[in-house]
């Protein structure tokens, strides 16, 4: 049975979630919530996810919201992205990490600089939000020094949890060339068969300019 995966291109929460399903190997196709013109706010979409976010991964009677949780479901069910054994605590140290100190403010950050209307994005908040930003590329960074993983030897959900925000193109203070080690680690990434930009994975909201 084909997974369904509630989803849309600009999120990055939902290319968590997509990334390693697509990775994995797992049979699924994205569903696309038209997020911004209130679909996720709508009493059926609310039905599925009442928080009125997405990822909501669906595959049979089971239905899955959160990325994190979608990206345990994924290990849990292919044995694969899960990293060796002793780096259990390790792989879920970071994807805490992520949920907690960088995607949250990497997600909120981008939508201000580049879906709100230009008069109503807010200077203050934003020039806040980029200060920490900055000291989570210096965390980042620093653990990418001298290692290719976020977390032990292999590719884990640890590294698909923290690089997809930073796989977009919109504009939110973060320049690769800045960060040696996140840069090449993303390279590191992007080379894996199988990976995938989040806009030829799901369907974008905004045409390309």
């Amino acid at each position: 049975m084909t997974a369904k995966l509630y989803c849309f291109g600009e999120s990055g929460n939902a290319y968590k979630a997509a990334l390693a399903l697509e990775l994995s190997g797992m049979d699924w196709e994205p569903v696309h919530v038209d997020f911004f013109a209130g679909e996720a706010r709508t009493p059926e979409f609310r039905a599925l996810n009442p928080m009125g976010e997405v990822p909501v991964l669906i595959d049979g009677d089971l239905k899955l919201t959160q990325s994190g949780v979608i990206q345990q479901y994924v290990v849990d069910q292919t044995g694969k992205l899960a990293g060796a054994p002793e780096d259990r605590y390790e792989v879920l140290r970071w994807v805490l990490w992520d949920n907690h100190k960088f995607s949250s403010i990497t997600g909120n950050t981008r939508f201000l600089m580049n879906f709100l209307p230009e008069d109503k994005r807010p200077a203050e908040v934003i020039a806040f939000q980029q200060g920490r930003l900055k000291a989570a590329y210096q965390v980042l960074d620093g653990h990418l020094e001298g290692r290719e993983w976020m977390a032990g030897e292999s590719l884990t959900m640890a590294d698909l949890s923290c690089c997809s925000y930073l796989y977009y193109p919109e504009p939110f203070g973060f320049d690769r060339k800045d960060w040696p080690n996140i840069d090449a680690w993303l390279d590191r990434i992007s080379a894996v068969p199988g990976w995938k930009h989040p806009y030829d994975m799901m369907q974008r909201a905004f045409p390309p300019k």
